[in-house]
């Protein structure tokens, strides 16, 4: 647009007020409708999620999103201000079937939510009206609680706080953070994350990285001449900095949290469908932190207790469990897994969901191509086909294999594209918040709903469109966020935030997910203030961002540790 009036030259004349509301503003809805037309080609041949999520903004105002994703990715559908409405099982599920009805029931394989015991109330009543509609419990909350439940065990949280209490003190007084920041060259030791457990594990990750730099600011003559060092305030986190307990309990916690952070980066990022993965990897992980635990039982017992009350009807489900074994990558590394007695009864209980009272059809599931499947036979016994399931990597694509090797057996190819092309996680949905809040503003509420409700489908839908082709880039740092709301209590002493929760104990059926924080927050890249006690130092001290690629490895500061 700048382009064309710079050509146009001096004088040219700006669109009215009717024009960009009215004329340009169809085109736009018209323009985006058609560039959703090959997401919406693909829920016919595929099928596809439909996530939705509740917030509420600044204003105590409560809004819904509902999206749709599908292979090619996530597009918005539709919002709505629910304010006056309390947010019951039966206003969520009335929202939710109306979705359905717009998609077409027919293509609509699952509903993905967190865990908000609301929401379960909803899965009940859609279970009783679309039996053959699975309603799955967001993968990226459900990981966020185990790692929250891990680091809230004494031996963890220990370390957690410990490190919590260092970054808080560094932060707290203008001299320590230009400290810091000048034997860091500048790069932060805090890294705000999406979540609170997120910003725990970039942040220890942070400071392991930094451990040289940490040592030598607190062995300094800087750090020598400097007031704080004689208080008790000081002392503690120079007793902490040159401890070595505490570099090997980082250094523990995150062997750990690591396996884990690995799975939540996979469903989170969303770069390829995760159902054939999740269960999979959740295994793996479950694996990795015994062997860090150097398979001491008494160690690893909690952690795991913790993982399977999490996974427990979220993560274990009759959907998952059939998209575990119909991914070719772990049965056929593992021919054990078809003598999972979950497993299998799993499958059953999947195809006597979608095809109810068709006993002939799911015999034939079950008995007769199920078999050929993990009997290898027919063209899965090829080589080709073998080997081309043998190495995870971001080209193997399980769908795709179902495509190229299971013709045959066509309805179990059939349910195996279908499932292995859907999502985990609805954090797609959650992450847009700001778009809809950006429009809302008090200015914009006076324009009619129908203005109000295209000019949040077309900004979210760019927005939608345009993190889908970011996502496909394997350097998206996906736990980090654009903000330090998340990582206030890693900078403000007894900053207070609302826990997560469990099903059972989810908040109200009119209480949505905004966190309560403390009023005053403070961002990475402020400057404090200078109070008459401090010296300030000479040099000018300017933020700027860690340039660490932070990766799904912990990296050589870690293994400096072993």
């Amino acid at each position: 647009m700048l382009e064309a009036v710079g050509q146009f030259g001096r004088g040219a004349p700006p669109p009215t007020r009717y024009e960009m509301g009215e004329t340009y503003l169809k085109k736009e809805v018209e323009r985006t409708i058609n560039l959703l037309t090959p997401y919406k080609d693909e829920w016919k041949s595929n099928g596809c999620s439909i996530m939705t999520d509740a917030w509420s903004d600044r204003k105590r105002r409560s809004i819904m999103n509902l999206c749709v994703n599908a292979k090619m990715g996530t597009i918005f559908l539709s919002s709505k201000e629910s304010s006056d409405e309390a947010h019951t099982s039966e206003h969520i599920h009335e929202y939710v079937e109306s979705c359905i009805k717009e998609v077409g029931p027919e293509n609509v394989v699952q509903i993905v939510t967190d865990n908000a015991s609301n929401n379960m109330g909803a899965a009940k009543l859609l279970k009783e009206k679309r039996p053959t509609i699975f309603w799955t419990s967001c993968a990226t909350h459900t990981l966020n609680l185990m790692l929250e439940g891990i680091g809230g065990l004494p031996r963890y949280k220990k370390i957690i706080n410990h490190a919590k209490t260092l970054t808080v003190f560094i932060y707290a007084h203008h001299k320590t953070l230009a400290m810091m920041r000048h034997f860091t060259k500048k790069r932060d030791i805090v890294r705000p994350g999406v979540t609170r457990f997120a910003s725990a594990f970039l942040t220890l990750q942070s400071l392991a990285d930094k451990k040289a730099q940490l040592k030598q600011m607190f062995t300094s003559d800087e750090w020598e001449s400097c007031r704080l060092s004689n208080t008790v305030k000081g002392k503690a986190p120079y007793d902490t900095v040159v401890n070595a307990t505490f570099w090997t309990g980082v250094a523990l916690c995150l062997k750990v949290f690591a396996p884990l952070v690995k799975v939540l980066r996979m469903v989170d990022a969303d770069r390829n469908p995760s159902m054939g993965f999740v269960y999979g990897e959740i295994q793996n992980a479950k694996q990795e932190i015994i062997n860090a635990l150097g398979n001491n039982k008494k160690a690893y017992e909690p952690i795991m207790d913790i993982i399977s009350k999490k996974m427990k009807g979220r993560l274990d489900t009759p959907l998952h469990l059939t998209a575990y074994l119909l991914n070719p990558y772990y049965l056929y590394k593992n021919p054990e897994i078809q003598n999972d007695i979950d497993v299998t009864d799993a499958i059953v209980d999947f195809v006597d969901t979608i095809y109810p009272g068709d006993h002939s059809l799911q015999n034939h599931i079950v008995m007769d191509e199920l078999s050929v499947y993990m009997g290898k036979q027919e063209k899965f016994s090829r080589e080709i086909a073998i080997k081309g399931c043998e190495v995870n990597n971001d080209k193997f694509d399980p769908a795709n294999w179902w495509v190229a090797y299971g013709a045959s057996t066509p309805q179990l190819r059939k349910i195996a594209t279908r499932i292995l092309y859907l999502t985990t996680s609805s954090s797609g949905c959650e992450r847009n918040w700001s778009t809809f809040e950006g429009v809302h503003t008090k200015k914009r509420n006076k324009l009619e709903t129908s203005k109000l409700n295209n000019l949040v489908f077309v900004q979210f839908n760019a927005i939608l469109m345009e993190n889908n082709k970011k996502r496909k880039t394997k350097d998206m740092e996906v736990l980090l966020a654009k903000d330090a709301s998340e990582a206030q209590e890693w900078i403000v002493e007894n900053d207070v935030l609302l826990d997560e929760v469990e099903p059972d104990e989810a908040m109200g059926d009119d209480e949505f997910l905004q966190n309560r924080r403390s009023s005053r927050l403070r961002e990475l890249d402020e400057e404090e203030f200078v109070s008459e006690d401090e010296e300030e130092l000479n040099e000018d001290v300017e933020y700027e961002s860690d340039g660490v690629n932070i990766n799904e490895q912990i990296g050589a500061t870690l293994e400096e540790e072993d």
